[in-house]
Parts: C-alpha cells; sequence; structure tokens
C-alpha cells in the first residue's frame, strides 16, 4: 500500500503549519485533491526559494493530486511586503507578462501540465478588471482591519511605513483562493511559512462566503545563513535558468552546502528513497564529501537532465583533482577581509598569497587567468559572499597556481 503523502511531507521535515492536520492528512490519503501555490513574476527566472514549492507540486502530483501554479500576474502589480522591511519596485504589465512566460517554461521540467494534469492559471484574469467598487462591498466586509495589523508580514513593515497599496495584498491573495476554489473546486493551498497570514484570510474568505472548508499548510523555508529567505534579489541568487546560474554553478553550490545542512537538503529536496537517506544519518567526516555530491548532482538533474548534471559532476571532480584538493594550499579569510558581508576577488588574490599586489591581480583578472570554482572571472570588481564561500571555494590563478578558499 502506498504510504500517505501527508506522512512522506512529514517524514521529509518539510511542513511547517497546517490548518486542520488530521483533515488534510485524511483529504490527501482518499482524494485526488486539487491544490495550489503561487509564484511572484518578480524576476524573469525561478530561483533556489521556489525549489521547495517546485519539488512539493512534483511529490503531490506523483500521489495523484492535481497542482495549480499560480502566476501572480495581478498581484506583483502590488507587490509582497511578506518578510520585507522595504517597499518592491513597481513592475509593469510587459515586464510581468514576460516573467509569467519565462516561469512557464522552467516549472514543465517538474510538473507535467496538460488535460487533468496541472494547470498554470494567472491571477491578473480575474484581478486586473476588478471594479474597484463591486470588489470593496462584496469582499471588505470579510475582513478585520484589526486581524490584519496583527499579522507578521505587516508588523515587520509597520515600523518603516506600509502603503495602503501593500495593505491590500492580503485581500488580493485572499480572494485569489475564493476563485479558484469556485473556478476548479481548489480547496487547498500550500506556501511558503512567511505566507501563514495570507493563506488564513483565504480559507476564512471561502468559509463565509460559501460555507465550506478550505485548508492551508505551509512548507519550510530555505534560509540562507544569516536567516534570510533565499530570494530573487539577493546578491547571490541561485536561479534555475542556466542562463543566470550555469549548472555547473548550481552544482557547486550544493556542494558548497555546509556539513550540517547536507542531510536536511537531501532529505528536503531530493527524490531519493528515505531508507537511503537514513542510512547517511551516522555519516560523518569525509562521508558528508560524498552526501554533497549526491545532493549537488540529483539537484542538477532534477533542474538541468541527467546529461548536464554528469558534466557538472565531472567538471568539479576534474578541478579538484587537477590541484590535488587534498594537498590543495589553502587560505584563510579572517571576518576583518569582508566589507558588508563580501570581499573582492583582487583581495582574495591578494590575502591568498596567488598574486603580489592588487595591480597585479587586476592585471591577471583581465588577461582571463582567474577563476573560482571553474567559472572564469571577468569583472575586476566581482564580489563573493561569505555565506557563498562555504565549505570552500577553489581560486585559481593561471594553469596551475590553486587556493582553497576557507572561512576562519
Amino acid at each position: 500500500m502506498q504510504d500517505n503523502v501527508y506522512d512522506v511531507l512529514l517524514e521529509r521535515g518539510l511542513i511547517a503549519q497546517t490548518t486542520h492536520e488530521q483533515e488534510i492528512r485524511e483529504l490527501l490519503g482518499k482524494e485526488k485533491v486539487t491544490f495550489y501555490i503561487g509564484f511572484d513574476p518578480t524576476a524573469d527566472s525561478l530561483h533556489v526559494g521556489h525549489f521547495m514549492a517546485l519539488c512539493l507540486m512534483k511529490r503531490l502530483q506523483m500521489a495523484g493530486n492535481k497542482p495549480i501554479a499560480l502566476i501572480g500576474g495581478g498581484t506583483a502589480m502590488i507587490g509582497d511586503p511578506s518578510g520585507r522591511t522595504d517597499m518592491r519596485s513597481m513592475m509593469t504589465k510587459e515586464q510581468i507578462d514576460h516573467n509569467c512566460e519565462c516561469f512557464k517554461k522552467q516549472m514543465s521540467r517538474f510538473i507535467e501540465f496538460g488535460e487533468d494534469k496541472a494547470l498554470m492559471v494567472n491571477n491578473a484574469d480575474w484581478l486586473r478588471d476588478l471594479n474597484y467598487i463591486e470588489f470593496i462591498r462584496d469582499i471588505g466586509g470579510c475582513f478585520s482591519v484589526n486581524n490584519m495589523l496583527r499579522a507578521e508580514c505587516y508588523k515587520q513593515r509597520m515600523e518603516k511605513g506600509l502603503s495602503f497599496l501593500e495593505f491590500n495584498y492580503m485581500i488580493m491573495q485572499s480572494y485569489d483562493f475564493l476563485a479558484l476554489y469556485e473556478k476548479y473546486g481548489c480547496n487547498m493551498q500550500f506556501g511558503g511559512d512567511d505566507q501563514w497570514s495570507n493563506m488564513l484570510g483565504g480559507t476564512e474568505l471561502i468559509r463565509r462566503k460559501k460555507g465550506k472548508d478550505a485548508y492551508a499548510m505551509t512548507i519550510t523555508l530555505l534560509l540562507n545563513s544569516e536567516g534570510k529567505k533565499m530570494g530573487k534579489t539577493q546578491k547571490g541568487a541561485v536561479w534555475l535558468d542556466p542562463n543566470k546560474t550555469s549548472p555547473f554553478e548550481f552544482y557547486q553550490y550544493w556542494r558548497n552546502v555546509s556539513d550540517a545542512d547536507v542531510l536536511k537538503c537531501i532529505r528536503m529536496l531530493t527524490f531519493l528513497p528515505l531508507e537511503e537517506i537514513e542510512k547517511m544519518d551516522s555519516w560523518e567526516g569525509s562521508q558528508l564529501n560524498q552526501a554533497k555530491e549526491i545532493l549537488a548532482f540529483e539537484l542538477t538533474k532534477l533542474v538541468h537532465g541527467e546529461e548536464e548534471a554528469v558534466k557538472a559532476q565531472e567538471s568539479a571532480r576534474a578541478l579538484f583533482s587537477a590541484g590535488n584538493a587534498a594537498d590543495m594550499p589553502t587560505a584563510e579569510l579572517a571576518d576583518e577581509d569582508f566589507t558588508e558581508g563580501s570581499i573582492d576577488v583582487i583581495t582574495m588574490l591578494v590575502k591568498s598569497g596567488l598574486v603580489a599586489s592588487r595591480s597585479e591581480g587586476r592585471r591577471a583578472i583581465e588577461q582571463g587567468g582567474v577563476s573560482i570554482d571553474g567559472e572564469k572571472v571577468t569583472d575586476i570588481k566581482q564580489t563573493v559572499a561569505k555565506d557563498a564561500i562555504g565549505d570552500g571555494i577553489v581560486l585559481k590563478r593561471g594553469k596551475k597556481n590553486f587556493r582553497k578558499i576557507v572561512n576562519a
């Protein structure tokens, strides 16, 4: 008998909060559930922060449920204040439509679209042409301003000032849930843990307008070392688009996760059997490097296909063997070497002893002789974030001069 997919999600550490745990478990165990996850098209590529949601949709579809990928073409014109301390820049309709098309292509690698399979829907279809007075009369009375202001996403913004435009975001997202319930019988929503208040708004709106139960469940957020969501606007964003983050860079990102995070990432993000993962729980030392290779390979295969994953793995191994990773000289960077959490490549070259001066470092970059983890450095002002160094990166000058750069 197939395991209840809810139990699988729980065992993999993917579930953060639920509205009705027992009912959700029963529904996912016996019915084909139509559920949705929203994606805000604020860039022209999905990124690692979306990866959790895509994997969740894939798991639920494999268990026989019907996903709706809701593209926020309408809500993106407002901007989600969740997890923000500043206001998002406004986007034009044309920018949003372009980004929606890019998302559609990338999602198809994870989810099977088609008749009675996954759907892709854009909330602009019902939000852009709403009549304001009709909408406020019909929906506005279902929301308490007092309750909304208690929501975590608004509390964070109140200190710096919350615009009325952003204040509407929760109402719009709640209305999405109602629209999907009416159009497609969608009665379950999944999303990031920072979306909890918005999701509760949707379940409550369906209860008040339809007298029916709807369900919400949040997935654990993928956080970076600063405790911030891996996002679309961070300098070190890892994109799923190979033109923005190459398959090799994508592989290296996962290959360099910390020892403390590797098994958690394998459990949450890969589709390896849990029995296989549980055997890794006792791994330590050099075995954790093997675990990182497994993680990097599996995720690169999922996003870019097996051929690209094999190429990335071979390149990474060749890079380290070329420099005899075990014997490779190591350079440690102290906290004071970083400015606002990052360090420029020229400073790294000098600190590691690969060049004698900054001018020599600049020349080496201009001549195309410097690379980081196999990727050529072309900008003399390029910087590397401290948390991107992870377990270490390989800085190379010329053909035979390597240093493994690590944080002290």
